[in-house]
Order: C-alpha cells, then structure tokens, then sequence
C-alpha cells in the first residue's frame, strides 16, 4: 500500500518513505514504481526541502531529489546529514548529473539512483539495502562512541581515584566514589593519599563544583598538582597556593570553585594538621565516639586570597579512623521531609555502624546503603569518600 503518513501504522513492517521531489512526474512514476512491487510502503511527498523540515522526522528513508527549487546540488543533503544522520538517504539524479549521485555517496548517502532507468524491483532492493546499512552503520556509530566514551571515562577515573602511596602498614585507606543520579562519567569530586619521605601522610577529598567532563578534567589537574607537590615536600600552604592558582588559570568559566579538606597525619599517627576550605569536616571515628574534626573554614578554592590557608592541629590518640567525604554524602534528603542529612545525621548513621564493631569497607558499605535509603534512591550529587585508619 502507498499513502500518505498516519497516526497509526496499517503493519509495523510498513517502510516509512519520504520522496523530496518538486516534479509531478517524477513523484507519480516513483508512487507507481513502489506500488508495483507489491510490497508495503508507507509514501509521504514533499516539494521542497523546507517542507521536508517538519516531515523528515517521521522517516525511515528519504528519496532526495538534487533539482529541488531551494537547494543547490549536494546541500540538501548536507542538511539531512547534519540534522537528521539516523535516517537512510537515497539520491535522485537525472542522467547528466550522474556525478552527483557519486559524490553524494561519498558524502554519506547511502545510494543513489538515475530517474529513467530505475524499475519497481531496483527501487525496492535500493530502498532496503539503504535502510539496512545505515541499521549497520548507526549501531557501528554507537559502538564507536561508547568505546571512546569509555576511555575517556577510563582515563578520567584513574585521573580523579588514583591508588593511595602508603608505606606505613599500620594505616588501611578505603575509598568509596559514585556519580551523583544516573550520569555515568564521572563528575568533578577527587581524593587522594600521600605518604612523604619523612613519614607524614597528606589526604585530600575536593569537589569542584558542577557536573561533566569539564569539571572531571579541572578536578584532574587539581589532583596531580596536588600529589606532584606533596610529593616534592612542600609546605601545606604553598600546595594549596598552587593548587589555587591551577585552578585559577584553567577553570572555564570564573564564577567555578572548588572546596576541599586536606589532613596531614603526623609520624606518630597522634596528630595531624587540618585544612577546611570551603569544605565539611572529616569525622573522627575512636573507641567511644564519632565526631567532627574542627579547624577554621576560608573560603573555597578560586574564591579570595589565595595566599591565605588557615589550619588547625587536631588531635586523633592511639586507635583511629578519619572519614574524609565530599557534601554529596550529606545533601541527601531525609525521608520525604525536606531537610538534607548534614553533618549532624552522617555522624548518627557513622556512629550506629561503628557500634556494631564493623571495618571500614562494611562500615562505609553500610553509612553509604542508609544514606541513600533515606534519600529514597540514588544520590543527585557525585560522592568521594575515604577512611583513613590507624591502629
């Protein structure tokens, strides 16, 4: 059968036609053509390629003339191609631009076919093929994609979760990430762990703020600035001047920030030096009690004096764990009430883990299973989390 388009399909096997073609002549001999193949089509003629515009969409080939009044040569196709790349375009020539059809092939068409010598089976084969191998090539196309998609992805996750330089085997490090929602690259939340020559060891968790591949790349850079200077033993303060002038030179817009929290544990593992920038604080996690970890907060990276990095020192005893995070831990939402978790209520879900005596890897397990049970599902921001424990 061939006729116009309809709301609803007579068989879903119905190959939907759109024939851009400004001759009355040519347009019936093609009508007649595909009727005579005895095969379902499901035919819709336009005149030009501005009346194509609002019809392309409900094709599943287009028959392209290149005489149209509003198109030169090969342009309509360079249109099809730029807007609507998943449909098969066969090209429509007459003899002496027989050329055309050549190069249109060479530019994406998937066919093309000279008016005068074409018969209702040519048509019909021509239509398939051309339906078929754009099937072929869109799903090669989105192989293609996802195999790049993934090593960027590959590559942004070994940028932004490296493995921790620890010699000390009396200190374990475990780590949790996830994007926030249902984003499967990774967004612009990091960490990382250090130990220098003189036995110190540095941890960072950051968040630059925003989501996507712009944002997992500043939080890269950030990180192995951060690492590169720790590594050479510099001072706290000149790490995280440079780190702010990293972020300072390669943010892509002016209004972005990045927070952070910064710990340097001493060699006696008793103490440490505390840096809160524009971030949550670390929880610390001993014997009896779970609680926060106090320092002054400046404001973030890329925001003020990027010379000035208060700190406190901290105190942490014998047997310990600090849980570093990002605030994607704590935005959750409470029930259906609309409060967020915060600092207060991690500290609750912390506290009814670690007094069921479990190890890091359950305990995060755990903190992390009810901290998203009690959003209702998955969390809508990206979460870095590590747990550093002595003892």
């Amino acid at each position: 059968m061939v006729g116009a388009f309809s709301g609803t399909r007579e068989t879903p096997v119905a190959t939907r036609v759109l024939l851009i073609e400004d001759d009355d002549g040519d347009a019936f001999l093609v009508e007649e053509l595909l009727h005579e193949t005895g095969k379902i089509f499901d035919l819709r003629r336009v005149r030009s390629l501005a009346e194509a515009k609002t019809a392309v969409q409900d094709a599943t080939c287009v028959l392209l003339d290149l005489g149209l009044p509003d198109t030169y040569q090969l342009d309509g196709l360079r249109w099809l191609q730029n807007n609507v790349p998943s449909i098969a375009v066969v090209v429509l020539t007459g003899l002496s631009d027989e050329h055309l059809g050549e190069e249109a092939v060479r530019l994406g068409a998937q066919d093309y076919l000279v008016k005068g010598q074409v018969d209702g089976p040519l048509l019909d084969r021509v239509i398939r093929y051309a339906v078929e191998r754009e099937r072929s090539d869109s799903l090669q196309r989105q192989l293609r994609d996802a195999q790049i998609y993934a090593e960027e992805n590959g590559r942004l996750e070994r940028g932004l979760l490296p493995t921790p330089i620890v010699a000390d085997t009396g200190l374990r490090v475990t780590t949790r990430y996830s994007p926030g929602g249902q984003r499967l690259l990774l967004g612009g939340d990091f960490y990382d762990v250090v130990e220098t020559a003189d036995g110190t060891v540095h941890a960072v968790v950051g968040d630059v703020c925003g989501h996507g591949p712009d944002e997992a790349a500043l939080g890269v850079s950030l990180r192995v600035a951060w690492r590169s200077l720790v590594l050479a033993a510099r001072p706290s303060t000149e790490v995280l001047t440079v780190v702010d002038q990293v972020f300072t030179h390669e943010r892509y817009q002016s209004n972005l920030f990045t927070t952070l929290s910064m710990l340097s544990v001493a060699p006696s593992r008793r103490g440490g030096t505390l840096h809160l920038v524009g971030h949550p604080p670390p929880l610390l996690v001993t014997g009896d009690e779970v609680r926060e970890l106090k320092a002054p907060v400046r404001t973030p990276v890329g925001v003020g004096n990027g010379s000035r990095w208060p700190s406190s020192e901290v105190e942490l005893g014998d047997r310990w764990t600090v849980l570093m995070y990002t605030d994607g831990l704590i935005e959750g939402r409470v029930g259906t009430r609309r409060r967020r978790l915060d600092v207060d209520g991690l500290i609750e879900l912390v506290d009814a883990a670690h007094r069921q005596g479990l190890g890091d890897d359950a305990l995060l397990n755990q903190v992390i299973s009810a901290v998203q049970e009690l959003n209702g599902g998955a969390l809508d921001d990206d979460m870095a989390v590590v747990a550093l424990s002595h003892g």
